[in-house]
């Protein structure tokens, strides 16, 4: 079995979407290992409710902005010894419905960071996304892969591009400017706190399971993903951030258990004991005419395995229990996973 990692002195860090989500967990979990956090979140698909369990810390400072309208950017940046990026347009209805935003705030945002980081010289993580392997037939996607980016006409895709746009970005920093950063191509997290509200399937099921109602499953539903646990993302974030070897590096983070969606749904009605049915709705109904989906979206991570010592190994079941309340409200119920998946 790999080591688990030595405990490090306290730090002063900058966390961007902290009220996210996977922003969220990542802050309280830095604030339990003593350090110092700053949030910036303009709150448009993040909230502070989120952050409710850590708002009486001393050591957190949320700041209510967009990156590129913080006056007081580059000092934030200047006094944090290194900077989660996790600020993002998210959700596939949110993409399908405003592109423009999605475009704007990924690639806007994410290059005031960076170039506020590079003037100082602060390690940057980057949180990216499975989206950026496109339409690839492959069975398991690995960091070195081509990627196969569908046509602009069809808006989908402009969230892949934005984001594999901040992927270039930032290694062209690493190459020019020598800023430490690191890539974070996460897979279908999930877990306490994330809302169905744009489009995530895990919630949405839970949700209409519990109130009896048909769970929706788009196209055949034979497409499939990998579902990760939000606790083993922030395990692999965390790893990679203190990790000297990773920077200049793109890692993929995710669990490598695969489902369909039709299964997906079938599991979530069977843990919850539901009622409810599953219906077959076609993409153009849910989405747009012509939209065009992944049919398989496996991470490869034996790189993050071998350069951190970490691959997240939360079953799917244990996964759905916890969202749904079933196991209650424990969120970090696994143990650290270190070495090879046995």
């Amino acid at each position: 079995m790999t080591p688990q990692p030595a405990a490090r002195s306290p730090q002063r860090i900058l966390v961007t979407g902290g009220a996210g989500f996977i922003g969220s967990h990542l802050v309280e979990r830095l604030l339990a290992e003593g350090n110092s956090v700053t949030v910036v979140d303009d709150l448009s698909t993040g909230s502070l409710n989120n952050l409710r369990a850590v708002k009486t810390s001393s050591r957190l400072r949320v700041i209510e902005s967009k990156l590129s309208t913080c006056r007081v950017l580059g000092q934030l940046v200047a006094e944090a010894e290194c900077v989660y990026h996790l600020a993002a347009a998210v959700g596939v209805d949110l993409v399908v419905r405003s592109p423009i935003h999605v475009l704007e705030t990924n690639l806007h945002e994410t290059e005031v960071l960076l170039e506020a980081a590079a003037a100082e010289g602060v390690p940057v993580l980057l949180a990216s996304t499975s989206e950026v392997y496109g339409k690839s037939q492959k069975e398991a996607f690995s960091e070195e892969d081509d990627l196969l980016i569908g046509p602009p006409h069809q808006s989908r895709w402009s969230y892949a591009c934005s984001k594999l746009m901040d992927e270039f970005l930032a290694l062209a920093y690493a190459k020019e400017q020598a800023l430490p950063v690191i890539i974070a191509r996460l897979f279908n997290t999930v877990g306490p706190r994330q809302t169905g509200q744009y489009g995530m399937v895990l919630p949405r099921f839970i949700t209409a399971a519990r109130r009896g109602e048909p769970l929706r499953v788009f196209g055949d539903g034979l497409q499939t993903r990998c579902f990760c646990y939000v606790g083993d993302t922030v395990e692999a974030l965390v790893r990679l951030q203190n990790c000297p070897a990773a920077h200049g590096q793109v890692f993929n983070v995710g669990s490598t258990e695969e489902i369909s969606m039709r299964d997906l749904a079938g599991l979530v009605i069977e843990l919850l004991g539901s009622s409810s049915v599953v219906e077959l709705v076609p993409y153009s109904r849910a989405y747009e005419p012509g939209f065009d989906d992944m049919r398989r979206r496996k991470p490869v991570v034996e790189k993050l395995a071998a350069t951190v010592g970490f691959r997240p190994l939360t079953r799917l079941r244990t996964i759905i229990e916890l969202v749904s309340g079933c196991k209650g409200d424990t969120p970090y119920p696994n143990r650290i996973h270190t070495g090879p998946t046995p």
